[in-house]
């Protein structure tokens, strides 16, 4: 992925919570979460599993198709974000 492509991405945390972010490395940041030294909200909650990822957009439209994710209530962020995926990365069959 380029510098200057974004995705929006979700995981799923060990205590089986969402997690939306973004990224212009997206293997990196997953690692980074995994390793403990991502996000403050994933840092207690590993291992993450990634669920779905967008399709590359420029960084502003990816920080504004994340906060539309975060606003949504749990049951509704897999759903939505599909909409704007670039292909599907399911790991497991959390349906939530």
């Amino acid at each position: 992925m380029q510098n200057d492509s974004w995705v929006v991405y979700l995981v799923l945390c060990q205590d089986a919570t969402f997690y939306c972010g973004i990224t212009n490395n997206l293997e990196k940041r997953i690692k980074t979460h995994n390793n403990g030294a991502g996000a403050a909200y994933t840092s207690h909650r590993r291992p993450v599993k990634l669920i779905v990822v967008s399709k590359i957009m420029s960084h502003s439209e990816a920080a504004k198709l994340e906060h539309r994710v975060k606003r949504k209530r749990k049951e509704k962020k897999i759903d939505f974000l599909r909409l704007f995926e670039r292909g599907f990365h399911e790991t497991s069959n959390h349906q939530n």
